[in-house]
Parts: structure tokens; sequence; C-alpha cells
């Protein structure tokens, strides 16, 4: 069973690695930008080694690869393995077909505003699947893991310390443009992160309820709390029905319930995480 939802999962971990290399070379070598990230510190380490930036890409990762292996855990470092060897491969690629190639806009704040768009929506889908492509998302994780902090926050500091050393070979503005896209990134890959994994709890008060249990376990294909509720006006009480569910399971059981009962009493919350241990 692991193993099939391993394979599940490759296209996801080849897609948002691609991503994540697209705004690599397309948007950050280009403008000689170092917003943090490994690949950003072998761009700065190639203006002094002569190794191009995906060879010392490949040999930061191994290093911090086999740190997450011993540290957090195999199945990360299994996915992560993958999008580790991958992200190099993808920049060889890209130097290949495209070599020596400049900015599409010709400014460096447009493309970092484009690279941390592009780079986080990658990093979340490759993080939606406890993965990532190695170098400062194994750091991330890390400190996330042992120092209890959320993932762009704890990739936001470590990536400030690799942004700050492109000041050996570049100019103050680049490196303040650095700075400021590290720190901003972190928070737009919260954003997406928490956007992908989001769910809701449903609360539903109504006269319909075996019904709406019913459509809940059998058609949805989800679980449910029963709980008894009294109303503060009438002391009457009611059976209340706690559900949670996923964007399209919510979009669902709404349409469901307004055409089986448009009076019904819901309330909706935002659920950013869950925590269980499924039934064998």
């Amino acid at each position: 069973m692991k193993l099939k939802n391993s394979l599940r999962e490759l296209p996801a971990i080849f897609l948002g690695t691609a991503i994540i290399a697209v705004a690599v070379y397309f948007f950050m070598l280009p403008s000689d930008l170092s917003v943090g990230s490994i690949t950003a510190l072998a761009n700065v380490l190639s203006k002094f080694l002569p190794l191009p930036v995906s060879l010392l890409t490949f040999f930061f990762n191994g290093g911090l690869l086999l740190i997450g292996l011993l540290l957090i855990g195999r199945d990360f470092a299994a996915k992560t393995a993958i999008g580790a060897i991958l992200l190099p491969i993808y920049l060889g690629i890209f130097e290949w077909i495209f070599p020596n190639f400049r900015s599409f806009t010709q400014d460096a704040t447009l493309d970092v505003v484009c690279y941390i768009l592009i780079v986080s929506l990658g990093q979340a889908i490759m993080f939606s699947h406890n993965a990532s492509t190695g170098g400062l998302e194994v750091v991330g994780k890390l400190m996330q893991k042992f120092l209890h902090m959320d993932i762009g926050q704890a990739l936001a500091i470590s990536g400030m310390v690799v942004a700050a050393s492109a000041i050996v070979c570049t100019d103050a503005k680049t490196v303040v443009i650095s700075l400021l896209g590290t720190y901003f990134g972190g928070m737009i890959l919260d954003k997406f992160s928490f956007g992908m994994n989001i769910k809701r709890r449903v609360c539903i008060i109504t006269g319909k309820t075996d019904e709406v249990v019913s459509y809940i376990l059998h058609s949805l294909h989800s679980g449910a709390s029963l709980y008894d509720v009294t109303g503060a006006y009438d002391n009457t009480v009611r059976r209340e029905i706690n559900v949670i569910v996923d964007k399209q399971e919510y979009r669902l059981l709404m349409d469901y319930i307004k055409k089986l009962d448009p009076k019904a009493f819901i309330t909706v919350y935002s659920v950013n995480e869950i925590s269980y241990t499924p039934k064998k």
C-alpha cells in the first residue's frame, strides 16, 4: 500500500520540481538574485568555482539529503531524493537548451516577484506530499520539527542567511531585493500551503438529520459526529451534525442541504490541520 501511494505521488513530485526549476532558471539566475535557497548559494559559489549551478546544487542536495534521512525520516528522505535529483537535472537541461539565458523582464524587482510566486507554488505542491527538492527545504523541515516553527517562517530565516551571502559577489541593491524576496517568499509559501491543505468543519442543525448523515456517509464517504445541543431560547434539545470536508465535498454538501432543508442552521469553520490514526 505504501509503495502504491508513493507511486501515485510521483507525478506531483515531478510537477512540483519542474515548477521550482522554471522559477530558478528563468527568474532568479538571470538577475543574479540570491533569494534564499541552496540553488542561490550554488549561484554565489559558481562565481568563484569552475562548476555550473546544476552540479553544485547536486552536491549540496546530497549532503542535506543524508541529514534529512537521519533526522526527519525515510518517507521524507525518499521523496526528497527524487526532487533533489530531478532539480539539478532540470537545471542542467535548461542550461543546455537555453545557454546564457537573459531575464524575461529585464528588471530584478519583477523577477523576484515572479520567482517567489512560482517557486512557492512548486514548494507547496512538494510539501503537501511530504517531499521537497532538498536544500534549504530540508533545513526548514528540521526547524519545523525541532523548533516548532511554520515551514514558511523556517525557510525565511534560513534563506536570509543565504541571501545575505550574496554580498560577496553582487551589489547592495540586489542583496536587499534578495532579502526581501526571501522574507515575502516564506509568507507566500504559508499561504499556498494552507490554501492547498485547508478543510472545513461544518456544523449542521436540521430537521432531517438522518438524511444528511446518510448522504455524508454513503455519498461523500466521510465520517460525522452527532451532538445533543440545547437551545437557550426554549430549551429544545436538537441533534447537531459535525463533519470535516475538503473544498469539493463542502460544495456538494452545501448544495445537498440547500435542496433538502433550506431552513437548516449551518456554521462553517476553517481547519488547517488534522491529526488522527485511520482504522485498519
